[in-house]
């Protein structure tokens, strides 16, 4: 027996009408909302066009401009000199452990001792380097903005040139070099997505799904044809890197080189290192020789794949270490508060990443290796060339590494290949030697490089802006930053009240500072 309180079966025609309705509301809605839009922006460009020509103030209202800087330039300082004392210490234990010295782990004294230690000279020069910089760019940013009384981007590209200066805290030319040229590769890059974005220029291929993939081939080829004909063209620490990683002695490597230039060999130093590794190797090298054979090359076994096994293998074992330093410990001195929050998942991370970039470098050693060992199953006669097409091959185990870590192997391989080829035009007297020119360079990189952080952030790699944002201890003021946050604040808050009802009195003060933390990007730690 049907129920009395049943409802009434509906007319079609009523729910076709319902619906037309709700669809016509939700039409009105986009609409109301791509007009409220498009006055947004509006107004917020008509309020950056009248800022640029007015006096901005300092955005540390609560501290004075002196004590601002000096408290970035000793967050700067502290951040910095942690995370190279923490990287020496965790490679330090990892020395110990691999002795089976476990116990020493606990001594400080073995662990933290300066004789074994010897990072406190590096680490404060490079406490100073990011401290000073982070200190000199915020003072710079406050005396500019009294003097000039507006705030424009030449503001930022004067601090970040002038406060550039601080590189000059490195005593080692090569490290300024070096430093200097990854940063022209990554103000070249960020130039470059601006011209895209704006559609004034892009180059052909850009569009390549593995074209950072290519871009670090083409770096390596020319770094390892450097550290096999012309290894004076490298810095020494990235010469010595390659040389503890790969299978190869350095004899056999000298050895090489005068064969491919056609001049006589060392005889004697080959043939020890071959004796070293095998008394009953029965090899005979020519003091003119026009290839070096695989024997020598390896000989402690006469086949090429155990070879390219133990080399993989070997490579692994001496570099984990080395690679779960340098992401361990930036995991948690940077992001302290995520380590806190969940130490065993960002452990899981580092030693997840750490896993994988250590099988890249082994799978980049055992694919030179096989090309090295291939060519001379086929060639009677070595060239140098061989060597650079190698390291383009060998390259290829970038694929193993998440995409976007890809395009960051590429632009910090691009500047040491840049530098070794312009060491060599610099030797044929082709390009002029000019001293000092890496701190002009890295001047004017950094000068670039704030301008595009401050008005073009989306240009920059994730990496490098979260970097300098962390270091510059999130101070960076921007003309328009207040404009935005307080518009995209109403934005959020109109297309709230569109689509939600309205909650009770009682709650609404909490969900407007709940709202206010969501939307207020200052507030997150690390941003």
């Amino acid at each position: 027996m049907p129920s009395s309180f049943s409802k009434p079966p509906l007319d079609p025609s009523l729910d076709s009408s319902l619906s037309l309705d709700s669809a016509e509301a939700e039409q009105r809605l986009r609409e109301a909302e791509e007009r409220l839009r498009d006055a947004m922006e509006e107004l917020q460009r008509r309020q950056r066009s009248a800022a640029r020509g007015s006096h901005a103030e300092c955005d540390h209202a609560d501290v004075s401009c002196v004590a601002n800087a000096i408290g970035n330039l000793c967050q700067s300082f502290l951040l910095s000199y942690g995370v190279r004392v923490g990287i020496g210490i965790l490679l330090r234990a990892f020395k110990l452990a691999r002795g089976q010295s476990y116990s020493s782990l606990l001594d400080l004294k073995q662990l933290v001792s300066e004789k074994d230690l010897i990072v406190r000279d590096e680490a404060c020069r490079i406490g100073l380097l990011f401290g000073g910089f982070t200190g000199s760019y915020h003072a710079l940013r406050c005396c500019l903005r009294k003097w000039r009384k507006k705030e424009t981007p030449l503001n930022s590209v004067l601090a970040g040139s002038v406060a550039g200066l601080s590189v000059l805290a490195l005593d080692d030319s090569n490290q300024r070099r070096t430093l200097a040229l990854y940063l022209l590769a990554r103000l070249g890059q960020a130039a470059y997505n601006s011209a895209k974005s704006k559609n004034k220029f892009h180059l052909w291929g850009s569009h390549w799904r593995h074209g950072d993939s290519l871009l670090f081939s083409l770096a390596c080829s020319q770094v390892m044809y450097a550290f096999i004909m012309r290894p004076e063209t490298l810095p020494k620490s990235y010469r010595e890197f390659i040389q503890k990683t790969g299978p190869v002695a350095r004899p056999v490597y000298e050895a090489v080189r005068q064969c491919c230039r056609g001049g006589p060999i060392d005889v004697a130093s080959l043939s020890a290192y071959i004796y070293s590794k095998n008394e009953a190797s029965d090899v005979k090298v020519e003091e003119f020789a026009s290839i070096i054979p695989c024997s020598a090359i390896h000989p402690h076994t006469n086949s090429c794949l155990a070879q390219n096994a133990n080399a993989m293998s070997a490579t692994f074992k001496k570099t984990f270490p080395l690679y779960f330093s340098l992401t361990f410990v930036p995991y948690v001195v940077l992001h302290l508060h995520k380590f806190m929050a969940s130490p065993y998942r960002t452990s899981w991370h580092a030693i997840r990443d750490s896993v994988r970039s250590t099988s890249f470098l082994s799978a980049f050693v055992g694919l030179f290796q096989a090309f090295i060992c291939a060519h001379r199953k086929v060639a009677s006669k070595d060239h140098k060339l061989v060597y650079w097409f190698a390291g383009g091959v060998a390259a290829l185990s970038v694929m193993l590494e998440k995409k976007p870590r890809r395009s960051e192997l590429a632009l910090y391989v691009l500047p040491r290949a840049g530098d070794s080829l312009w060491e060599i035009l610099v030797n044929r007297h082709i390009l002029p030697n000019i001293k000092n020119a890496e701190v002009a360079v890295f001047c004017g990189c950094m000068g670039g490089i704030m301008y595009y952080l401050e008005h073009e952030p989306d240009t920059l790699a994730p990496f490098l802006r979260g970097l300098i944002r962390r270091f510059l201890a999130s101070q960076i003021s921007n003309s328009s930053s207040k404009i935005s946050q307080s518009s995209s604040y109403m934005y959020l808050q109109t297309l709230d009240a569109l689509e939600k009802p309205k909650p009770p009195p009682e709650s609404r003060e909490g969900e407007t500072q709940n709202a206010e933390e969501k939307y207020n990007l200052e507030a997150i730690p690390g941003l």
